[in-house]
């Protein structure tokens, strides 16, 4: 939809369900408010839909640009179904800035309640523009009441996250404080909002509710509870695997590898190998410069008794400078090279240019299941 400060807006195709939800709500509740609108009330209901998902989408933008600016890449920005999410990249570096970072969608939801609010005092009670920017008022408001709760994934369980974060020291110990909260909240919006909705907080018409009303509100509630139940999960799982990344080293993954000609028989290859206890071949040139790596799904296929007559280099695949990654790479780093030239094995090279050894990418998942498995400390 667009590249506001050079980042994708991207609108899910659950939007257009809610959208549609929203002009049939907001069309019906016109019909008492507006009744000499007739059929051209969800034409004004649709308007409000828009502009409801655009004031969602200046909420995530103030996440944005609040990344940006303390130089966290963003991904991409989703409206999807209830709300929008901002994909930023990277974890911030200090509690301090998390708050921020999390509190700025609110106080931006805030701030649009209160322009729509000062635009009401201009218009005339009943009118067209004045219901729109009253119901644009009060979603924003909800929107910033309901992104405050202290639970993950919303807006305050970040910044419950980032008070932890800064009283411990230890950012896991906030986000499994925030992920837990956000759980409880999920608990407390599936029992409590049905109960709510027959309350005494909404009058009299508590005791009109139909069957019907009773039923969408319940569905409601299990939907916003899912949401906020998997959204938790999510970020304890996340915030674990960011706990064990730096554990991903380059240098300790990497299988020991010697040199050898493209025109050398495999077997030769081999005998070699293992002899100086090496995993893995690095074809060179005459020279001794790296030109390929032998792969070792393609080195398997060959049956024992054809190695001798089977070349290196017909088992070899040419280097690329996306497969060349220092051994010093680690966590983050690493596995963003990996990820930015995708291939099965990767010449490691010292500083110097000297070579290391090959990683194999199957290595590198093995650990990080291995890693992923250990309790959190």
């Amino acid at each position: 939809m667009g590249r506001p400060f050079g980042v994708p807006v991207y609108v899910s195709p659950s939007w257009f369900l809610v959208a549609a939800l929203i002009t049939w709500v907001f069309g019906d509740r016109l019909e008492t408010v507006l009744p000499d609108l007739g059929g051209g009330r969800y034409l004004v209901a649709l308007f409000f839909a828009v502009a409801f998902y655009a004031s969602v989408l200046v909420h995530e933008l103030a996440h944005t640009v609040a990344a940006l600016r303390y130089k966290l890449p963003v991904r991409r920005i989703r409206l999807q179904f209830f709300g929008g999410v901002s994909e930023i990249e990277k974890e911030s570096e200090t509690p301090g800035r998390e708050f921020v970072l999390a509190f700025v969608g609110p106080l931006l939801s805030l701030v649009l309640a209160g322009l729509f609010y000062a635009g009401m005092q201009t218009t005339r009670p009943g009118s067209i523009p004045g219901v729109l920017l009253a119901g644009l008022m009060i979603s924003n408001l909800i929107v910033a009441a309901f992104n405050l709760l202290p639970g993950l994934p919303l807006d305050g369980g970040r910044m419950l996250r980032a008070v932890v974060w800064g009283l411990t020291g230890r950012p896991m110990t906030g986000t499994v404080a925030a992920a837990w909260t956000g759980r409880a909240l999920a608990v407390a919006v599936l029992v409590g909002l049905p109960w709510l909705t027959r309350s005494e907080l909404l009058g009299n018409r508590a005791e009109e509710l139909t069957g019907m009303e009773t039923v969408t509100d319940a569905l409601l509630a299990a939907i916003l509870a899912a949401i906020i139940w998997t959204g938790a999960g999510s970020s304890l799982r996340m915030a674990r695997l960011r706990e064990h990344l730096p554990r991903l080293r380059a240098r300790t993954l990497t299988r020991r590898a010697i040199p050898v000609e493209a025109a050398t028989p495999l077997s030769e290859a081999l005998r070699r190998a293992n002899e100086a206890g090496a995993r893995a071949l690095v074809v060179v040139d005459a020279h001794g410069e790296p030109t390929a790596l032998v792969r070792e799904a393609a080195l398997a296929s060959v049956p024992a008794h054809r190695r001798p007559w089977v070349d290196v280099g017909t088992v070899s695949q040419d280097l690329t400078d996306g497969m060349k990654v220092s051994a010093e790479l680690a966590g983050e780093d690493l596995l963003e090279a990996l990820r930015t030239s995708p291939a099965t094995e990767y010449l490691v090279v010292e500083e110097t240019g000297e070579i290391y050894g090959v990683l194999s990418t199957q290595d590198v998942e093995t650990a990080f299941v291995q890693a992923m498995a250990r309790p959190h400390s």
